[in-house]
């Protein structure tokens, strides 16, 4: 019995609804009634599938297939149903026919993976790909009437891999083996060409200066001449480049009015083009453009624009990468000149000091060795002082003429046959005096090595002289050894101490020239930073090495390994007598009384120099006359210097060799004035300044910081951490002592001066206004006496008995502000806001305002070119006195005359004492106040 025609497409979805309507005896297969049970239940098995299926019955190829199947052919559907498939899919049917025929002729199924097809389903020829099976279908009697054909498209997965591949190779193309932009974008351009089906052309254009300039193109010779080899950015031509070059990804059609270029695999015309900006690092401003066509057999939808982008971002990061090498490229070579250049400079000056320096060392020398006519005592030590630094400035000189030589590749050795172990014990032994002086053991062991050796005495003599100096330098307590060992493969120089040791992190870069290991306890803070850089070269350059071994706490062991086959080489001519050979050198010696001048005795650098008479060479008398100023300095000769130079004036004088004595003789007996070099052991100078700033009793002692460390960074980082002056050295002696006596006098007339104390009961002392007992808190001043009497007269009776005002608590805050004309109200605001809880006298905080208001404004019209678009401030209010900071980040700019006020300096002066440092960085303004108590 056979079913009605209906339940024959029941189940058959949108499409079996449509075959259900179909008139079918207008069809090759006749009235369904009459169809035969094979074509029955085939058409079921079809319309009852998710997968895409498709039943071709008959000779004329008659097409029955499921909704599946008519999403695969697209605006063929719904004519396709009933109708011939050799019609449907004519455009493709040269590919599909062979494997048709085979099936219905052999009886055989067939598969066929990523199949191309052409086909005509949505307005143009398209490129498609589909996985196919063809099987025999046969009727009632077993004949193979027909195929049954499943298919599924892959389009999207073979395009994507395909596109995969070229994104692939660009990054090959843009790994960095090219060394310039130009021969990178022919390598992209190139990888590109290598995919037509996806790119069928395209061209690279950089932005250089106001120009587009076309850098590589692909596609053959009408692309290079359709398409212009420099633009204008702002001028566009057709190509969307001007477009694109702002950054604006633009669509090109009509290509073919000005190329005519076949592409896609059916070769067709390419139609439309892609201009991609080529993104950079600054939003807005494309490193140039990607000009791109697309090809004619895929529809430009979003995973085609999708590819183009990631295509623009490739090409853009492989420029920007070869753009960054060729950068650094320039800049080492630029580097590489540069330290030729130093190279060079360090040479010839190095060279040009060696002259006047003979001519000061020699006539020095003569001055202390002349016995007929002898210095007297006072200028013999003056002379003496200047030869020993003489000494340490040639070695210095002759330091970086071995380093610059040793750089420069000129440097060789003048080996000639040395008893190594005679002239290792010698060397050390001219640093046994400093040695034992610092408290410690000096063991030599060197004994006789059993063949003959041939190295430079001099390069010998500077490797042994730099380790002895860096283990002296950094051992406090133990042994120092040096030891001379040998077998049969290697001579061993071994430099061992029980020193502070050095930081596992630190040892790979201890042989690098200018490291210096940051904080680390030493005796002294000067140096050059190229001892142990010079060591390594110089061990090189004999055919060894040298290595260290070090723990915190512990110690550390320097070995210097020279292998036999380099001592027992042929002996270079040597240029002059080398010094030392037959004797230690003058680097030993100049090292060791050096080393010498680190161990100066603590008691004997704490004491308090003699005061001679007052000698008015740089002033008169003053106020500050008697004052007492405490020098904190590393370098002893340094210190004798500026104690001699201050007793002269009449001031009581104590030298310490650290910022941790200072702090220690402060504690004892506070001081008027401080006087710190920057650069010391374990506490240095900016460190001492900022302790004195954090405690109470010393937040208002004057401190003038004395350094070699020029330029304005350290000068400004001085007086932000509140130093009163900053001093350069070298420095002219009438300049200092101007400076000392300026500062003096500007701590007397801010009031800090010192307040009577009487000794309590338990032998400490109390401050008349009631202050602690077991410390004395005076401010930084000159003592009370005759002469301050003639600049501060006594206060009246009744003033004597009032009770000093209260003094405002501490405050100590900071703001930033944007560099902006509003930020001086809003400055006023948090300033005011500050010091509302203080007792402050209200026109005192009036004239304070207007006086930071002036220096704001000033941060803000006059900073050029900032840094930073912003304007610090910070208040800080401690014992009476306020200080406001501010400060800006650009170069100083003069104001037209029409814009200048002409009043800003005047009113801070007349408000507050005002000091101004300017500098490459940047401007401080600094306003200090006394503060009265309110009326």
């Amino acid at each position: 019995m056979t079913r009605p025609t209906g339940d024959l497409f029941a189940d058959g979805g949108e499409t079996g609804r449509l075959m259900a309507r179909l008139d079918w005896a207008d069809t090759p297969l006749g009235p369904v009634d009459g169809w035969p049970q094979s074509l029955r239940a085939a058409v079921r098995m079809v319309l009852s599938s998710r997968y895409p299926m498709l039943l071709l019955w008959g000779e004329r190829f008659t097409q029955l297939y499921n909704d599946a199947y008519s999403a695969l052919i697209g605006d063929k559907h719904p004519d396709a149903l009933g109708g011939d498939v050799r019609i449907t899919l004519a455009e493709g049917w040269d590919v599909l026919a062979p494997l048709i025929d085979e099936a219905m002729a052999t009886g055989v199924a067939s598969w066929v993976p990523a199949l191309q097809l052409l086909l005509d389903r949505a307005g143009y020829r398209e490129e498609a790909y589909f996985s196919v099976s063809h099987a025999p279908a046969r009727d009632d009697e077993g004949r193979t009437v027909g195929v049954l054909t499943v298919c599924s498209e892959v389009t999207e997965q073979v395009v994507g891999e395909r596109r995969l591949r070229l994104l692939r190779d660009l990054s090959v193309g843009g790994d960095g083996r090219t060394v310039d932009v130009e021969s990178t974008c022919v390598r992209l351009a190139e990888a590109i060409g290598g995919h037509p089906l996806d790119v069928p052309f395209a061209a690279i254009y950089l932005r250089d200066g106001a120009l587009l300039r076309r850098a590589a193109c692909v596609g053959g010779e009408p692309v290079a001449a359709a398409l212009p080899a420099t633009l204008p950015t702002g001028q566009e031509h057709g190509w969307g480049l001007a477009a694109a070059a702002g950054g604006t990804t633009t669509e090109v059609a009509g290509v073919e009015r000005w190329l005519t270029l076949p592409a896609g695999p059916w070769g067709d015309p390419v139609g439309t083009a892609l201009a991609l900006p080529l993104p950079s690092a600054e939003a807005g401003q494309p490193l140039g453009v990607l000009l791109v066509g697309v090809s004619p057999s895929r529809g430009l939808d979003e995973a085609y624009r999708s590819f183009h982008a990631l295509l623009a971002q490739q090409v853009a990061v492989a420029v920007r990468n070869s753009q960054a090498y060729e950068e650094e490229r320039r800049r080492a070579e630029t580097l590489a000149e540069l330290d030729r250049v130093k190279t060079g400079f360090f040479t010839n000056v190095s060279h040009e000091f060696r002259t006047p320096l003979t001519l000061m060392l020699g006539p020095l020398a003569d001055a202390l060795n002349d016995n007929e006519h002898p210095l007297p005592a006072a200028q013999r030590e003056r002379v003496d002082t200047a030869w020993r630094n003489a000494t340490r400035l040639l070695t210095l000189v002759n330091s970086l003429l071995t380093f610059s030589s040793l750089e420069a590749g000129q440097a060789h050795s003048q080996a000639r046959e040395v008893d190594l172990a005679g002239l290792t014990a010698e060397l050390s032994s001219v640093f046994r005096a400093a040695v034992e002086r610092a408290g410690l053991r000096l063991e030599v062991d060197c004994p006789p090595l059993p063949r003959p050796v041939r190295v430079d005495p001099v390069n010998w003599e500077r490797i042994v002289t730099n380790l002895l100096s860096n283990a002296l330098k950094y051992t406090f307590v133990g042994r120092i050894r040096v030891a001379l060992a040998a077998d049969d493969e290697e001579i061993r120089l071994t430099v061992a101490d029980t020193g502070i040791g050095i930081a596992e992190e630190d040892l790979p870069r201890l042989f690098e020239r200018f490291h210096r290991v940051q904080g680390a306890r030493s005796r002294s803070h000067e140096g050059t930073g190229i001892g142990l850089a010079l060591v390594r070269e110089l061990a090189r350059l004999e055919g060894g090495d040298v290595r260290v071994e070090s723990r915190i706490g512990t110690g550390t062991t320097f070995t210097v390994a020279l292998p036999w086959s380099a001592t027992g080489r042929t002996a270079e001519p040597a240029a002059e007598p080398a010094a030392g050979a037959d004797g230690v050198g003058g680097a030993a010696r100049a090292a060791a009384q050096e080393a010498i001048g680190w161990l100066a005795d603590p008691a004997r650098a704490g004491a308090s120099a003699p005061v001679g008479p007052p000698v008015r060479a740089y002033g008169g008398e003053d106020a500050s006359q008697h004052a007492r100023i405490l020098v904190a300095d590393d370098n002893a000769d340094m210190r004798a210097y500026l104690a001699r130079l201050l007793s002269e004036q009449g001031w009581r004088v104590q030298t310490v060799g650290d910022g941790r004595q200072a702090l220690e003789a402060i504690r004892r007996e506070r001081p008027d004035l401080v006087l710190t070099d920057v650069m010391m052991p374990e506490v240095d100078g900016f460190e001492l300044v900022r302790r004195l700033r954090r405690q109470a009793d010393t937040r208002t002692l004057p401190v003038v910081v004395l350094s070699a460390r020029a330029g304005g960074d350290a000068s400004v980082e001085g007086l932000d951490l509140g130093a009163d002056d900053y001093v350069v050295k070298p420095f002219a002696a009438a300049e200092l002592i101007a400076r000392i006596r300026a500062t003096l006098h500007g701590a007397l007339s801010r009031g800090d001066r010192r307040d009577d104390s009487t000794p309590d009961a338990h032998g400490g002392t109390t401050d008349a206004r009631g202050g602690a007992p077991g410390r004395q808190d005076v401010p930084a001043g000159p003592p009370t006496g005759d002469a301050v009497a003639t600049e501060v007269p006594p206060p009246a009776p009744d003033e004597a008995r009032r009770p000093a005002p209260p003094r405002p608590a501490a405050v100590d805050e900071g703001w930033t502000y944007p560099s902006q004309p509003t930020s001086a109200a809003a400055m006023r605001r948090d300033v005011r806001a500050s010091l509302e809880g203080l007792d402050v006298d209200p026109d005192t905080v009036a004239d304070l305002l207007l006086a930071a208001s002036e220096a704001v404004n000033n941060a803000v019209e006059h900073a050029q070119r900032p840094t930073r678009p912003e304007v610090r401030v910070r208040l800080r209010v401690a014992d009476g006195t306020v200080r406001i900071t501010v400060r800006d980040f650009g170069t100083w700019r003069d104001r037209r005359p029409a814009m200048d006020r002409g009043r800003g300096a005047t009113l801070m002066n007349a408000y507050g004492d005002v000091r101004l440092m300017s500098t490459a960085e940047g401007t401080t303004v600094t306003i200090e106040r006394r503060l009265l108590p309110p009326t």
